[in-house]
């Protein structure tokens, strides 16, 4: 049945990437270096702000904002979303510190500001908000609501590279940002991070802890790094400079990447819009979403993306609550209503920057046909 092959994520790689790897992969010099410094003041430039850490992975800067915001606290509790990767909430056990899920809101999958609140004990350390596909949470209100318990807030922004709030990029607003750089995101370092810190001290901890907890800008010891005191252990999260090139040239192409995705979510939405039975996420007041998902709810969800396979559309969920596997059975919480609402009927289908005028047609001619 199928005439079409339409992917709901494809890897975008700049033709310039080429050139400039193999330079630097024959210039002697492929660790931490010139090509990460670079590409980190390229990010600060665009995001506003200057204490930028580029990691090995989005998982790493969340691992290291929750280290600090715990900074070694005993029964350390993190508020976080069941609706969300997994890679979310997995750094939270690494660092020993308990989960406390607050549900969300049945439509956007974004965290619930009232239930934040009702969830904090004198033990809260953070709070975590995904903006899921790209859709800002209430930046604002969670921050307010930190604020007034000297909480930290660490944004999980892994959907959301060009993603503005308040016509910022991410980036501004929270103590901790993270930009996630894996493959199949608007841009990709082959693998990567980035953590935006707001305060200079929070950066410069991430700073150390990214590579074992040595400051890589000291010259004092004798014999390289081997006299120098290392006050708190680290961990080895730091970028390299082959994937920093290919961050920095993929990274040229962000603006156009993201004008893509929106104008197909906006052909979308104007698509369904009349449409009985299916209902669309909106994009979040005062923001604008980089629409790495563009997230519908149906109730015959199960059998549209089985039928949407048939005619070469690939759709998903894409990620599932969390709070139902084994792993977090400890902190399960029977009292997320919303959650499973979310989880049952939302559906993710294809928007990026590979899906043509003619693609995005045939997609939005098929769901209506098959959500009848």
């Amino acid at each position: 049945m199928a005439n079409k092959n339409i992917p709901l994520f494809k890897v975008f790689m700049s033709e310039s990437v080429d050139s400039e790897v193999l330079e630097v992969l024959h210039s002697g010099f492929i660790g931490e270096g010139p090509k990460v410094v670079e590409f980190e003041k390229a990010l600060a430039e665009y995001i506003g702000n200057d204490k930028v850490n580029t990691l090995h992975s989005g998982t790493a800067g969340l691992h290291l904002a929750y280290h600090i915001s715990i900074n070694h606290a005993t029964n350390a509790e993190i508020i976080t979303t069941p609706i969300t990767c997994t890679a979310t909430n997995t750094p939270i056990l690494a660092n020993n510190a308990k989960i406390v899920w607050a549900d969300v809101d049945p439509i956007s999958g974004n965290i619930d500001p009232n239930d934040i609140e009702r969830k904090i004990t004198k033990n809260t350390k953070a709070i975590v908000m995904v903006h899921w596909g790209g859709n800002p949470c209430d930046i604002s209100r969670i921050n307010e609501i930190a604020k007034a318990n000297n909480i930290k807030v660490v944004e999980d922004g892994a959907h959301a590279m060009g993603t503005l709030y308040e016509n910022k990029p991410l980036g501004n607003h929270s103590d901790f940002t993270m930009y996630s750089l894996q493959a199949i995101k608007h841009i990709t370092s082959i693998d990567g991070g980035v953590l935006v810190s707001n305060s200079k001290e929070d950066h410069e901890r991430a700073r150390l802890l990214r590579w074992y907890g040595i400051s890589r800008e000291v010259r004092e010891a004798k014999d390289l790094r081997c006299e120098i005191d290392v006050a708190e252990a680290g961990y080895k999260f730091h970028m390299n400079d082959v994937c920093a090139t290919v961050g920095l040239e993929n990274f040229k192409h962000l603006n156009w990447i993201t004008e893509r995705h929106r104008s197909n979510a906006k052909f979308y939405e104007n698509a369904f819009k009349d449409v009985e039975g299916i209902t669309v996420v909106p994009e979040t007041t005062n923001s604008k979403s980089s629409y790495w998902l563009f997230t519908l709810h149906l109730q015959n969800r199960d059998h549209v993306m089985n039928s949407l396979k048939e005619y070469g559309i690939m759709t998903s969920k894409v990620h599932a609550r969390n709070d139902t596997h084994s792993m977090f059975k400890e902190f399960y919480d029977p009292n997320l209503p919303n959650a499973l609402k979310f989880n049952d009927t939302h559906l993710c289908i294809p928007v990026g920057w590979w899906v043509s005028d003619d693609d995005r047609e045939y997609i939005a001619e098929k769901l209506i046909k098959c959500s009848r």
